[in-house]
């Protein structure tokens, strides 16, 4: 287990560098490398010797007497093995490859808005990944083969269930979005296009990292930040590495884009080290790891006490820009509700409605209703229907994510998962700390921080998500707790 830890570890390290630093001419090469990096990866995890170890412990008289935490590495080290091991090279190859390839060509298509362009690579990664996904609703026992790519990313989610949780969740942002519109309170988010240099932002996210206490620059820094088109974490314990983006008449978009994957890459840096090259040592979901991402852009980074406390600085920081600027104002800018057309970009409440769009489509994909070529006017029709706006070109369209252009069909629902949990956890975390936001108005996080590692991050892969959740709060899933905090936030808002 620990030399398959130790290359996943480091094959992370390669698809970094493919996002941040390889020239572009390297695409082909960085293809065909990843190509034989994974089918190495592949060949460890299925070789016979880890299959007969799988067999012999299973069988010993002593398995019965392991700990709770060694039987459950071993339940899911067996499922690994066994999903694994049906997936042949050549598709393991493929899509290593293809997904290098569909991610550069998405790049350039984006830049150029033009989906014909993309649309050859994407129709491959789709095949590709609808044979897997073929392949693992046999192993995985799913009743649809879209159902088995769920399960990789929220172990023991359906499209079903997330079909049921959203339909509620839908109802309420809907309702939520509304009222916000209705109430008559207008916001001036005009303060957010203030140019602010890229140096000057630099800074704040330096200063946010500091908040957080995500280390970069000490003799023990375990993390990086750099720049890409698409912002995110990536690595393992002690390299962790996150990315963000900049825009002059967009400052708090680096901002909250740094609080967020500052927010993923605590957890993966305070999983249990015991644990470290273990099954158990890895984060429970994609989307638990969403609700810390969330948890820290939102309920924390988007609070009027962090940035009441946050204010000053920004002030030190961007010198002229902000002058003027009240902070009730800058508060109610950041958190208005609006709905845009960037889900990277959206408010808390919108948000929701990007993801289930995106879930929609994808489970149509795989059930053979919707081809590539009906993508952008099924796309721009959701938005119209959802959000009430009108897409001008498929790169703020269909194309401005880039997780299909990956394969990574079946992971947009744990975004929405990752809210539900997070209003979860904020409910439980009031009960248990009620005096939190006093410390975030002081600059303190680490009681927060204490707080979600003692009850989320040092949990590790002990459970499943639904279980994680049951065990943390002592209730099963409900969009109730996230649905009132955003209709308490949408009050505070709309209040004269």
């Amino acid at each position: 287990m620990k030399e398959l830890y130790v290359m996943r570890s480091a094959l992370m390290v390669v698809y970094w560098d493919m996002e941040t630093m390889m020239p572009p001419k390297a695409l082909q090469l960085r293809s065909e490398q990843l190509a034989v990096l994974e089918l190495t990866l592949h060949k460890m995890q299925v070789d016979q010797r880890f299959a007969a170890l799988l067999d012999e412990v299973e069988t010993s008289a002593g398995f019965a007497s392991l700990s709770a935490g060694n039987k459950r590495a071993v339940v899911l080290a067996r499922k690994d093995y066994d999903e694994a091991s049906k997936l042949p090279d050549d598709l393991v190859t493929d899509l290593a490859k293809q997904q290098a390839l569909t991610v550069g060509i998405w790049k350039k298509a984006k830049a150029a808005k033009d989906f014909d362009m993309f649309k050859p690579e994407l129709a491959k990664m789709i095949q590709l990944k609808k044979r897997a996904a073929d392949i693992l609703m046999q192993v995985k026992g799913t009743k649809t083969p879209y159902d088995a790519l769920i399960d990789t990313f929220e172990p023991g989610m359906t499209a079903q269930r997330i079909d049921q949780v959203f339909s509620g969740m839908r109802d309420g942002l809907m309702r939520i979005m509304r009222k916000a519109e209705t109430s008559g309170k207008k916001i001036d988010d005009s303060i957010l296009s203030r140019k602010v240099s890229f140096a000057a932002q630099r800074r704040i996210s330096e200063a946010a990292m500091k908040f957080i206490g995500f280390d970069t620059t000490s003799a023990n820094a375990a993390g990086r930040l750099d720049e890409t088109e698409h912002p995110f974490t990536t690595g393992y314990y002690d390299d962790v590495r996150i990315t963000t983006h900049y825009y002059e008449d967009r400052f708090v978009s680096s901002l909250f884009s740094v609080l967020h994957e500052g927010g993923h890459a605590l957890y993966d840096q305070n999983l249990p080290r015991e644990w470290m090259y273990q099954t158990m040592g890895a984060p429970c979901s994609y989307g638990i790891h969403e609700s810390q991402s969330r948890f820290v852009e939102n309920m924390v980074g988007r609070s009027p006490e962090f940035l009441a406390y946050f204010m000053p600085r920004l002030r030190r920081i961007t010198g002229r820009s902000l002058r003027g600027v009240k902070l009730r104002d800058f508060v109610a800018a950041v958190n208005a509700i609006q709905p845009s057309k960037i889900r990277v970009e959206a408010d808390e409440v919108t948000y929701g409605l990007h993801v289930i769009i995106r879930f929609e489509m994808e489970r149509d994909i795989f059930a053979g209703k919707l081809s590539v070529d009906d993508l952008p006017q099924a796309w721009n029709e959701k938005y119209e229907k959802y959000l009430g706006l009108e897409i001008e070109n498929d790169s703020e369209g269909v194309m401005q994510d880039t997780h299909w252009a990956g394969g990574s069909f079946g992971y947009f629902p744990s975004y929405a998962l990752g809210n539900i949990y997070g209003g979860m956890f904020l409910r439980k975390m009031n009960a248990d700390m009620p005096d939190w936001k006093q410390d975030i108005r002081r600059g303190d996080f680490s009681n927060v921080k204490q707080w979600l590692v003692s009850n989320v991050h040092s949990k590790g892969n002990l459970y499943d998500p639904g279980d994680l959740v049951r065990v943390v709060t002592g209730q099963d899933l409900t969009i109730v707790p996230f649905l009132t905090y955003l209709d308490e936030k949408c009050d505070r808002l709309i209040s004269p």
